[in-house]
């Protein structure tokens, strides 16, 4: 059986990982696989402060001809909208970059979820991890080993979600074993 992780062949089985391989060790067996989970955004932030410019530009401009002719109150209308639609796109820019990144390196598993400029990370061992449904196939995908507990799939369509499940526990079955983390062979032993 050929290795199905190899840097030299395309990864056509995994419908959301990468492969990617260490230009140093090209011709040894140190491959990585990326799973990289990220909201489907319209705009990026940079496009939506370009948005919300514009419409400040547009709302002021019309505000203050109302202005000029009299209508005082038509301002400070504006304002308190401008504001308050900021305060929203604000809300929404903040988020625009949350991810899961998920990498599997030789010996170990990485898992990052940044929500809104927080970051949780776990770390595995591969030969140790567990990936299991939270409730039920449609649900969010626990990983759990040494202690630990992440979920992910968070940005994932709820129907594609087995089929991520399935992509993860092929990867960790076929990823090189692992050297045991310091302290652990000693309390087997």
């Amino acid at each position: 059986m050929s290795a199905p992780f190899a840097p030299d062949r395309p990864a056509a089985h995994l419908k959301f990982g990468q492969v990617h391989a260490s230009a140093e060790t090209r011709g040894g067996a140190a491959v990585t696989v990326e799973w990289s989970l990220k909201r489907n955004c319209s705009f990026s932030p940079a496009q939506l402060l370009a948005v919300y410019a514009s419409l400040c530009v547009i709302s002021l401009g019309i505000a203050t001809c109302f202005w000029l002719n009299g209508a005082t109150l038509v301002m400070p209308f504006a304002g308190v909208e401008l504001f308050l639609v900021g305060v929203a796109l604000l809300v929404y820019a903040r988020h625009a970059a949350d991810r899961e990144l998920i990498t599997l390196l030789p010996g170990r598993l990485v898992v990052e979820h940044l929500n809104g400029g927080c970051i949780e990370r776990a770390e595995f061992l591969p030969d140790w991890v567990r990936v299991e449904p939270r409730d039920d196939d449609r649900s969010l995908i626990e990983l759990s080993g040494q202690g630990q507990v992440i979920v992910v799939g968070r940005y994932v369509q709820p129907e594609l979600r087995r089929a991520l499940a399935e992509e993860f526990r092929t990867a960790l079955r076929q990823s090189p074993p692992g050297r045991w983390p310091v302290g652990v062979a000693s309390d087997i032993a």
